[in-house]
């Protein structure tokens, strides 16, 4: 009975290990993943004057498509219920992440699953999208009003001395919910929400311009999100074209920005060597940018409709489906990289001069 009762005490204390080495930065799995199956969704729509190249995208097997929804459901699902357990058992850890300034901003990534989920969905869901919508916007609201409200107000220059490129979550949390907002038919708060966006990201792509791409803030192991750069600009070229009802010019000074940023990070392995020695969760950010990437590149060739735009967005598409798939099968070979099993650091996380995720 002695070591019946070691042996739960045993895997209590890696259940809680396990707990305290979770965080909010899995959501970037789910985030790929909801992404991933949007891109699907919207390649195997039909269009009009559709190429042959067109043609060949919807060739891809629904079957396919509902494997990787219900994927990324059910991804989604188990890393909320761990976090939550997390909540109940660590609410110190979670209290340090929420002032981290790594950290808090992948508080939005959940809620920016959710919206691309919800927009991908084969099936109707249980509750009206109306509904669900208010659900994922209500806590993308708050988040902005902690973020946005400290830079108002929290001392002289906190916005240059916290701004990372993990800063640009919270904008693509309000596009993606502009975005979701314009396709049920709510223009006026697709608009709200794209404003606030649109606004903050104007000031943080001056702050992280003019510290040299934020080198001196994010540790090697986490170069990975600076494909954000060009995330946010191309989420904003869909969120606009949704609200606009068209590809126009807007959208496509967007999009152009987007594929400037993505060959300006691209064209800098040596940024990333560091990083890819050892894999971290911290590589899935390299997916969801690739996604969004090939989504406005997507809509872009539709507006066009030439030949060399449809081949550019094809082999983004491709390139986004492989590295997914890529990061799918490292993830499950190297479990054990993932949530390490061992005793957590001390918490020492403040939200001014701590640099290093949570």
């Amino acid at each position: 009975m002695e070591m019946d009762g070691q042996d739960e005490l045993k895997k209590s204390s890696v259940f809680l290990q396990l707990l305290a080495k979770f965080h909010a930065g899995y959501f970037r799995i789910s985030m790929s993943l909801c992404g991933q199956a949007l891109l699907w969704k919207i390649l195997k729509q039909p269009i009009q004057n559709e190429n042959s190249l067109r043609r060949t995208l919807r060739l891809l097997p629904n079957t396919a498509f509902l494997l990787l929804w219900s994927l990324a459901l059910f991804i989604l699902a188990s890393l909320s219920f761990i976090y939550i357990l997390r909540c109940f058992f660590h609410f110190k850890l979670v209290k340090s992440e929420f002032l981290h300034r790594v950290g808090l901003n992948y508080l939005f990534a959940p809620w920016i699953s959710c919206l691309l989920l919800l927009q991908s969905s084969p099936f109707k869901a249980l509750l009206p999208n109306q509904i669900l919508l208010w659900v994922f916007l209500i806590p993308i609201v708050v988040l902005d009003v902690k973020i946005y409200g400290q830079w108002f107000t929290k001392g002289k220059r906190f916005l240059s001395s916290v701004a990372n490129p993990t800063n640009q979550l919270s904008v693509i949390g309000n596009l993606a919910g502009a975005w979701a907002a314009a396709v049920i038919g709510w223009r006026e708060t697709a608009l709200c929400m794209f404003s606030i966006g649109m606004a903050h990201y104007l000031v943080l792509f001056v702050t992280l311009y003019q510290r040299l791409s934020g080198c001196n803030c994010l540790p090697a192991t986490l170069r990975p999100v600076f494909f954000l750069y060009f995330a946010t600009p191309s989420m904003a070229s869909l969120a606009w074209t949704s609200i606009n009802g068209e590809f126009d010019t807007f959208s496509k000074m967007l999009f152009f920005l987007s594929v400037f940023l993505s060959v300006s990070v691209v064209s800098r392995p040596a940024l990333f060597r560091k990083s890819m020695r050892k894999f971290s969760v911290a590589w899935w950010a390299y997916s969801f940018p690739l996604s969004v990437l090939a989504l406005a590149c997507n809509e872009y060739a539709k507006e066009v409709d030439a030949e060399a735009a449809h081949v550019v967005a094809l082999l983004l598409s491709l390139l986004s489906v492989l590295v997914s798939l890529f990061l799918m099968v490292v993830t499950v070979l190297r479990t054990n990289f993932v949530i390490p099993v061992t005793p957590p650091p001390p918490p020492a996380i403040s939200s001014d001069n701590s640099s290093a995720e949570p």
